[in-house]
């Protein structure tokens, strides 16, 4: 009989399946975003009008105060679209956090976006940027016609404000298809060497993140006829040296409404943190929510972040 990932997970450390403690709150802004990637685990598209308000995003800086150390790690859809982004970012400028934002890059290019470079440097933002392949027909294929050159256009001008070299300029990996990543360690060699011949780009690292067969993706597999298949692959390709190191073990996510979630793969699933008796924790129970020992919502997606090197917001987990 097949294991639950809960189970996998026990038959290695009972722990694993428990919360361990607060290191990261990622905060997902909303699905508004200028894109309509074909793998959106979220579906965020143009057309997004599930988005973070400003009574939600003062609970979360009025939180994050004397939390310092921990990161803050902004996304969406993409983020820099809502209103409450240059608010939340302006009030926890003090705080001594480390803030990441998720960026689709192509973002830089439309139109009234021109200050978001400068606002990235001037608030000493750590950047993760998207951009599947570094390959044009193979990012416009998942993000649509134009998206690699908008891509690479955005990554130059971050690099003449020192992204890339004097500032952290991630980019972020993931498939095209229904597979697993390549070894992290190759593909970034890879990147750095055709990013720089080809387009005299330079970035710092290079994450890879497995699909998480939910959203766009799984309905895309669900159409092909290929969700259990590629279910079936993650399991089996489940990895013991990546299970301790499940980012839902120190990462909560909170949602545009504010309710508190153990992941964005779980947001995006409604699996929200519940109480014993079953009611939704909101960014007002964050304590609660981040309390040592408290157990995971897991279900058999979780399997994508333990298949080969192992996947989180941060990339491999056993390279």
């Amino acid at each position: 009989m097949n294991r639950t990932f809960r189970d996998r997970l026990a038959a290695i450390n009972p722990a694993y399946a428990t919360f361990d403690s607060l290191q990261t709150l990622q905060v997902n802004m909303g699905d508004l975003c200028n894109l309509k990637c074909s793998h959106c685990h979220v579906a965020a598209s143009p057309a997004g009008k599930r988005n973070m308000g400003r009574g939600v995003a003062e609970k979360i800086v009025s939180l994050l105060e004397g939390k310092r150390g921990i990161t803050l790690d902004i996304t969406g859809g993409c983020p820099e679209l809502n209103p409450q982004f240059t608010y939340l970012v302006e009030a926890t400028g003090q705080m001594g956090l480390r803030r990441i934002v998720r960026s689709n890059l192509a973002v830089l290019s439309e139109p009234g976006m021109e200050w978001l470079p400068e606002f990235y440097l001037e608030h000493g933002l750590v950047l993760f940027c998207s951009l599947p392949c570094y390959s044009a027909d193979n990012v416009d294929r998942q993000r649509g016609a134009g998206a690699f050159a908008r891509s690479i256009r955005a990554l130059k001008l971050l690099n003449s404000l020192g992204y890339g070299s004097t500032h952290e300029l991630n980019l972020v990996y993931n498939p095209g298809g229904a597979y697993l990543p390549g070894s992290q360690s190759g593909l970034e060699y890879a990147y750095k060497a055709e990013l720089s011949a080809r387009h005299g780009v330079s970035f710092s690292n290079l994450y890879t993140i497995t699909n998480a067969p939910i959203g766009r993706f799984r309905d895309h597999l669900e159409k092909k006829g290929a969700l259990e298949t590629y279910l079936d692959l993650l399991a089996e390709r489940f990895n013991p040296d990546a299970a301790g190191a499940i980012m839902c073990r120190t990462l909560i996510s909170v949602d545009w409404q504010g309710f508190l979630y153990n992941c964005d793969f779980n947001q995006a699933l409604g699996m929200p943190i519940l109480t014993p008796e079953g009611m939704p924790l909101t960014i007002d129970n964050l304590e609660t929510a981040a309390r040592s020992g408290t157990g995971l919502a897991l279900g058999r997606h979780c399997f994508c972040c333990t298949a080969g090197e192992g996947s989180s917001c941060t990339g491999s987990l056993a390279a």
